[in-house]
C-alpha cells in the first residue's frame, strides 16, 4: 500500500506544537495587513513552525542489545568523557556519542534502550552552540539514567543550545521506557549526548545522519567499533 501525498506533508504533531505555530500565524496576518511581504515571511516561518514540531512514528529495530539515537541529526562527537557528576555514573570517562539537532530536524527524543527511568538531573547553564564540545558542560541540560533489567545503565542528557530555550522532560522518575518510547522535546536547536557503557562501542561515525528511535548507534556489550564499510 503506497503513501498518499497527504500522509507525504501532514505530520503528526507534538503538543507544544499548536500554541507556537498559533502565534506565527497570527503574526503572519498581522505582518501582511501592514506590508505584504511581511506576510509571505511570516506564512513561511509558520510552515517552518509547524514541521519543527512534527512528531512521525518510527519502526524501531528489536534485535536483542541494540542502542538506538535519541534524536534526529548529525552525529557531531564521538569520544570518551566523564558523564555529568549529577547522573552518578561515576567518574570515569565513558564513550559518548552526540548528535547534533538543527532548526530543521525533528526535536522529539526518544529513549535509547528499554529500561527504568532511575535518575532525572537538571542543571541550569548557558545557551553556548550545541555544536561545540563544551556545550556539554557549560549548557543547560536535563539527564537521565535509564537502568536495563539486568542492571545495566544508560545516561541520556538533554542539552540546550544558542536557539533552544527550553527543555522539556515528559516523564518522572520510576517510569519504565522501551527502545524508541519518546520521553521529551528541546525547543529550537539543540543536541543529545548518549554515555555508553562500558564495553560497548559506536556503530557510527561523526557527520552521519541519525533517525530518532530508528538509527542504530551501538549494540549493548559490543567492544568492536563500526568499520568505513560498515557506517
Amino acid at each position: 500500500m503506497g503513501v498518499s501525498l497527504k500522509d507525504t506533508v501532514i505530520k503528526p504533531l507534538h503538543p507544544e506544537g499548536p500554541k507556537f505555530i498559533a502565534i506565527f500565524a497570527i503574526a503572519s496576518v498581522i505582518g501582511g495587513i501592514l506590508w505584504d511581504p511581511l506576510g509571505v515571511i511570516g506564512l513561511a516561518l509558520t510552515v517552518w513552525c509547524y514541521y519543527f514540531f512534527r512528531d512521525p512514528n518510527r519502526v524501531v529495530p528489536m534485535e536483542p542489545g541494540q542502542v538506538v539515537s535519541p534524536a534526529d541529526g548529525l552525529v557531531s562527537l564521538i569520544e570518551p568523557a566523564v558523564p555529568p557528576a549529577e547522573l552518578g555514573l561515576g567518574p570515569d570517562p565513558l564513550m559518548r556519542v552526540s548528535v547534533f539537532m538543527s532548526v530543521f530536524d525533528c526535536h522529539v527524543n526518544r529513549a535509547p534502550v528499554a529500561g527504568e527511568v532511575t535518575a532525572i538531573a537538571y542543571r541550569p547553564g548557558k545557551f553556548l552552540s550545541a555544536e561545540l564540545d563544551k556545550a556539554s558542560e557549560e549548557n543547560e541540560r536535563n539527564g537521565l539514567v535509564l537502568t536495563m533489567e539486568d542492571g545495566t545503565r544508560l545516561g541520556v542528557v538533554q542539552i540546550a543550545g544558542l536557539v533552544a530555550r527550553r527543555i522539556l522532560c515528559e516523564v518522572d522518575e520510576g517510569a519504565r521506557l522501551g527502545r524508541g518510547e519518546r520521553f521529551g522535546i528541546i525547543r529550537f536547536g539543540s543536541r543529545l549526548d548518549i554515555y555508553l557503557p562500558d564495553g560497548t562501542a559506536p556503530k557510527v561515525a561523526v557527520g552521519q545522519k541519525m533517525t530518532s528511535g530508528e538509527s542504530v548507534i551501538a549494540v549493548l556489550g559490543d567492544p568492536t567499533p563500526a568499520t568505513a564499510r560498515e557506517v
